[in-house]
C-alpha cells in the first residue's frame, strides 16, 4: 500500500493510498478518513460509493462528512469508481461509461471482464485491507453512495447482507433497468441476458427478498434532480420495499439537485443513521 498523502481533520487522520490491484489487474485509488477514537480502539466503517465521473476524493473533498465521522467515531472509506487506463478501445469515449463508470459490479463481457471487478475490489480486496491494515471493525460495517454510488450501496448491501449492516443512499440510480445509464452500462458490461441485469438492480433485488433490513434503509431525493424521471426512478425501489415488507425512508426534498450542495446538506443524517446501527 502507497501512502499518496495525510492530512490532519477534525483531529482525525484523512489519508489516500494506491495499491496495485489484484481484483482489476490494475492500480486502484482510494481514501479512508480514520477519526480521532481509532487511535485507541478499533472503530466502526462506512464505505461511501460514488457517482459517475468521481474519483476517491470527490466524496472526502465536497461531502462534508468527516465533521460528523470524527463525532460518532466512525472510519469513512470511498474509493475511485472505476480502474483507469485499461487500454480498452472506447473507455474514455462518455462520461457514463467505462472509465469513471463502474457500477460497482463484475464485467462478464469481454473486453470489460478483465479489468472491471468493481464488486470484488470493494466487497472482497479493499474490505480487507482495510480491515488488516486499518483499526476497524470486521463486523460493523455499513455502506451508502450517491447517484451510481447509490446503486451500488443498495445493490452490494442486498447481495452482501452478511457483510454490510447498514445502508443508505442520496438520489440512487434505484431500477438500473429500466434507464438508459443502467441500460447502456448492463449491456455492456453484462451482455443481453437480462436475467443478469436483474441481480445488479436494487428494486429487481428487493423483489425477491423479505425484509432483508429490519431497522430500515435511508434514502434522500432532491425534487429539482434533473436526472430524477429519467435515470433514477426511486418510486420502483419504492414499491419493491412495499412488496418485501422493507422499512424505507424516502425523504423527498423541494428545491435540491443532484449535487453535492444537496448531499452535504443532509450527510449528518446519513452519518447519525449508520452510527446508530453499526453502534448498537
Amino acid at each position: 500500500m502507497e501512502i499518496i498523502s495525510q492530512h490532519k481533520c477534525f483531529n482525525g487522520l484523512q489519508g489516500f493510498y494506491k495499491i496495485e490491484s489484484t481484483s482489476t489487474g490494475l492500480p486502484m485509488t482510494f481514501s479512508v478518513y480514520q477519526p480521532p477514537q481509532a487511535r485507541n480502539k478499533k472503530v466502526p466503517v462506512l464505505f461511501y460509493l460514488a457517482g459517475l465521473t468521481c474519483t476517491e476524493e470527490t466524496f472526502m473533498i465536497k461531502g462534508g462528512a468527516q465533521r460528523y465521522a470524527a463525532e460518532h467515531g466512525i472510519m469513512l472509506v470511498s474509493c475511485d469508481t472505476s480502474p483507469r487506463r485499461t487500454g480498452i478501445k472506447g473507455a474514455a469515449d462518455s462520461w457514463d461509461f467505462g472509465h469513471g463508470a463502474g457500477f460497482y459490479l463484475d464485467a462478464t463481457q469481454q473486453p470489460w471482464a478483465t479489468h472491471f471487478r468493481m464488486e470484488s475490489f470493494v466487497v472482497q480486496e479493499l474490505r480487507s485491507l482495510i480491515i488488516n491494515e486499518f483499526p476497524a471493525l470486521p463486523d460493523r460495517i455499513g455502506v451508502f453512495g450517491h447517484s451510481m454510488g447509490g446503486h451500488g450501496a443498495l445493490t452490494l448491501a442486498l447481495r452482501h447482507p452478511e457483510i454490510f449492516k447498514s445502508v443508505s443512499a442520496f438520489a440512487p440510480i434505484a431500477a438500473p433497468s429500466h434507464c438508459p445509464w443502467g441500460q447502456k452500462a448492463f449491456s455492456n458490461y453484462l451482455g443481453s441476458d437480462q436475467s443478469q441485469w436483474a441481480q445488479h438492480d436494487a428494486s429487481a433485488l428487493m423483489r425477491e427478498r423479505k425484509t432483508p433490513f429490519p431497522d430500515g434503509i435511508l434514502i434522500d431525493q432532491g425534487l429539482d434532480d434533473q436526472f430524477l424521471e429519467t435515470e433514477l426512478l426511486p418510486h420502483h425501489f419504492e414499491m419493491a420495499c412495499w412488496a418485501a415488507e422493507q422499512p424505507l425512508t424516502l425523504r423527498r426534498h423541494a428545491g435540491y439537485d443532484h449535487n453535492y450542495y444537496f448531499i452535504s446538506t443532509f450527510m449528518e443524517d446519513h452519518i447519525a443513521f449508520h452510527s446508530k446501527l453499526l453502534n448498537k
